[in-house]
């Protein structure tokens, strides 16, 4: 469940907010919620990386079949796959709180009922796969509303000095938590590291069931699942960074994986270490993720994040490299320090791509997305890795994902994640007046045009820019757009776009972002009319 640390590491809300000119990089830690709920955060994380060094190492103890082990990666990679999105939904459009606290204790049971078929010798390589899939299921469900609380819980001016608090927490609970587990392993058994993983996830539940957060004032009633699952895909849909984020996920996840899935047999099977060896090789790449957390700002401000997402991906192919050949214990722990330095910089370059692309109404449903797509590329990844671990070897398996993040860091150079850099997507404060209508807000769907006088030389001009209205209407949950020229009045330009309802509509006024007000006074330049564009609002009839 390594992966899913990183994620909740990285992805937090608002990450891409400016910082603040006068808050401590401890500031934050002077609220009350925020100090108990990263002490805890920490904690539990250390036991989900012992947890994360119990599952593996049993694995080995029940199978010496490469793809059995590497299964163990696909199931926990695998719920972030499938339940991510319907996360995110549930964290936009219900309490937070209650649904961590939800996840909180579904981890609870799930890591119990593993420490008791452990202490009872009851587990099999099947149970053991179970297990592992119903604990990153309670994992999949807290990502995403943990990414969007951050800002519930600190002023805005504390906002940059919380995330980065947060991601010192969980490389702390990195480099602690498998050397930690490994020890356990030795002289108590997997039961015990299983049980503590348990007990760990209480304090978090603790602190979410004292926290009294703030009721959320909001003027239009929640969204229903369905409908919020399908405004999310078509904001997913029409913002050409976050889809290069996407891109760029899958091409670097779906070959490192390797690294991840076959470290354990390279551990076991080439090295001889024991539970003891394989925690403190975690260790290290724990202390490489801590040194590349505290070097990535200065890293930032000498490269851009598409530079810095080449050289991070080339280091992480050189550590792969290593895993396939090198032989020595102590020589292969540097190179996987360098494996947790290149891991956290990939990482965290996505992770802020995804965040600078995403408003604030589709925080969740966004990151939850990134989220299917990172993990179905791990899920994949993995089960391709092992299988080919079991029938040529594992040097092989690992030098054919070198070769391929390499070519895959050639092939998306044109996705760059550096597109569009002044991207504001803080709600506009300009309000888009709407006629008030005896209407039910649930009648739909419901064609909204707009009409537009332009100048025949700026006509190229304008349609050009009309597709940057295109995704603006798309993203904020149009079901089709177009746009047309009236042949007997030349010069007369008709936007026209389709919502499901009168209630989507005001849901999409409400949704406009200072990007797209700023796309909006780029197209109203064009209008040759002293009044604004007139407006008309077709409704289908009953």
């Amino acid at each position: 469940m390594a992966q899913v640390n990183d994620i909740q590491e990285v992805a937090q809300e608002e990450a891409t907010a400016a910082p603040a000119t006068g808050a401590s990089p401890w500031q934050p830690l002077r609220q009350p919620i925020f100090r108990m709920l990263w002490i805890a955060t920490v904690v539990s994380n250390i036991g989900s990386w012992m947890n994360d060094v119990g599952v593996n190492w049993t694995m080995l103890t029940l199978s010496s079949d490469p793809l059995s082990v590497a299964l163990v990666q696909a199931a926990s990679s695998l719920p972030m796959f499938l339940f991510a999105l319907p996360s995110g939904v549930m964290a936009d459009i219900i309490d937070r709180r209650k649904y961590l606290l939800f996840s909180q204790l579904w981890v609870f049971i799930a890591a119990t009922g593993l420490a008791v078929l452990s202490f009872t010798g009851h587990v099999t390589p099947l149970i053991l796969l179970i297990a592992a899939f119903l604990l990153s299921t309670g994992m999949a469900m807290s990502s995403p509303p943990f990414q969007a609380i951050v800002p519930d819980l600190v002023s805005k001016e504390e906002l940059g000095p919380a995330i980065a608090l947060n991601s010192l927490g969980i490389n702390i609970s990195r480099a602690i938590g498998p050397a930690l587990g490994g020890l356990i392993l030795s002289f108590v058994g997997p039961w015990m590291v299983f049980m503590l993983n348990a007990i760990s996830v209480l304090g978090v539940a603790w602190v979410l069931y004292r926290w009294k957060a703030e009721p959320n004032v909001q003027r239009l009633p929640p969204e229903h699942f369905f409908s919020a699952v399908r405004s999310g895909l078509r904001y997913v849909h029409a913002a050409p960074v976050l889809r290069n984020v996407l891109v760029r996920t899958v091409a670097f996840f779906v070959f490192g994986s390797a690294g991840w899935a076959l470290l354990p047999l390279v551990a076991r099977r080439e090295l001889g270490l024991g539970p003891g060896g394989y925690g403190i090789m975690l260790a290290f790449i724990g202390v490489g993720a801590i040194c590349g957390a505290v070097m990535l700002p200065g890293l930032r401000r000498r490269f851009n994040p598409d530079r810095l997402m080449v050289l991070a991906s080339l280091m992480f192919a050189l550590t792969m490299l290593a895993l396939a050949f090198v032989r020595n214990v102590w020589l292969l722990n540097a190179f996987e320090f360098f494996t947790g330095f290149s891991w956290i910089a990939v990482l965290s370059t996505l992770n802020l791509g995804a965040q600078r692309s995403a408003a604030k109404w589709v925080k969740a449903r966004a990151l939850a997305v990134y989220l299917t797509v990172f993990f179905g590329s791990m899920t994949v990844g993995s089960a391709v890795w092992g299988q080919l671990a079991s029938h040529y070897g594992i040097a092989v398996s690992l030098c054919v994902a070198t070769i391929g993040m390499v070519l895959a860091c050639v092939a998306t150079r044109r996705w760059q994640l550096d597109k569009d850099p002044d991207l504001n997507l803080d709600v506009s404060n300009v309000s888009t007046p709407v006629p008030v209508l005896d209407i039910h807000h649930d009648r739909g769907p419901v064609m909204v045009s707009y009409e537009y006088l332009i100048r025949q030389e700026d006509a190229h001009d304008f349609t050009v820019c009309m597709q940057d209205m295109r995704r603006v209407r798309r993203r904020g949950g149009a079901i089709n757009w177009s746009v047309y020229e009236d042949i007997l009045q030349p010069g007369i330009f008709v936007e026209a776009f389709v919502v499901g309802s009168w209630m989507e509509y005001m849901r999409q006024l409400e949704r406009y972002t200072m990007n797209d007000q700023k796309i909006q006074n780029r197209i109203y330049a064009f209008h040759q009319d002293e009044s604004l564009p007139q407006v008309r609002y077709l409704v289908a009839p009953v």
